[in-house]
């Protein structure tokens, strides 16, 4: 049995890919998050809580469990709080990661660590792996300064990149794209959504499969793991009012000035997925699948 530690697993990647993990026969799952369990199923894997800021919890858990691999999905994601919170985004981003990176190296562990489009300054999208960073707000730089301490830690590792990711989690609040656009229309509310940022949006389901992948081979390196189609917020909510028959009249273009927001977003990122095809035969879903496979769920 491959033994695989996943940090955050009360998030919405983290409940993913425990639910992923339970399917395999040859993998045991041992799912971390701060606080109590919040996944919805309790069978076929162990749980302990882990704050993934505090360095003894961080060393002792790694060292009671001595996982094959960890998959290192846990941070601070919401970008505009990141801007507002920037010691508390460095703790979660960054000094973590130092702490999981040097419990691998001890008990020599395999790291997948959970990266961003956000390291880029979106001035040429979409990226391959090899893309030069330049971020633009405080979380891309807590990002970009996590993704150094993975590359000059010595251990075994990759960084799966991601971006938008969209799905829907047990027991949270947090909305996405799709949910937003489905309730303002059903509503009857008018919306902006803007036109002049590029993105490819990702299925949760499929940035676990991506994730699983890399552990499960133990694939070094660095793969973006992200959907493969190129859009804007705008063509999202259009796809959307297309899967859900809403009236897509109620939805008016707008560009990204007419909104404010603390943190600066790149303007054109999106990821060239060749690699993570080629070495880990990863194959994500349309978004138009993915709309569809989040309505069965909600």
């Amino acid at each position: 049995m491959k033994k695989i530690l996943i940090t955050g697993s009360n998030g919405l990647l983290g409940q993913k890919l425990v639910e992923l993990l339970l399917k395999q026969p040859h993998i045991q799952c041992i799912a971390t998050a701060r606080g109590a369990n919040r996944l919805p199923f309790t069978e076929g894997y162990e749980y302990y809580s882990m704050d993934i800021t505090k360095r003894d919890e961080v060393e002792d858990i790694i060292g009671k469990t001595k996982p094959d691999v960890v998959i290192h999905g846990a941070a601070m994601t919401n970008v505009d709080q990141c801007e507002s919170e920037k010691d508390n985004c460095w703790a979660q981003n960054v000094h973590a990661v130092q702490y999981i990176v040097d419990a691998c190296r001890t008990h020599d562990i395999f790291l997948c660590h959970v990266s961003t489009d956000f390291i880029f300054d979106g001035a040429a999208g979409p990226y391959t792996e090899e893309g030069e960073a330049n971020p633009l707000s405080f979380y891309g730089w807590s990002k970009y300064a996590a993704e150094k301490i993975v590359q000059h830690s010595g251990i075994r590792w990759a960084i799966a990149r991601t971006v938008l990711v969209y799905g829907i989690a047990y027991d949270m609040s947090r909305s996405n794209i799709i949910l937003w656009v489905k309730k303002s229309l059903e509503e009857k509310k008018n919306i902006k959504v803007v036109t002049d940022q590029w993105r490819t949006p990702t299925l949760a389901e499929d940035l676990a499969v991506g994730c699983f992948l890399i552990a499960d081979q133990e694939a070094e390196g660095i793969f973006n793991i992200s959907g493969k189609d190129f859009l804007t917020p705008y063509e999202m909510a259009i796809l959307t009012a297309d899967y859900f028959g809403l009236d897509k009249s109620l939805i008016a273009q707008a560009d990204s000035s007419t909104f404010s927001q603390p943190a600066k977003r790149p303007a054109r990122t999106g990821f060239v997925l060749d690699k993570a095809r080629r070495v880990l035969g990863y194959e994500p879903r349309s978004f138009s699948e993915g709309i569809a496979i989040l309505a069965t769920q909600l």
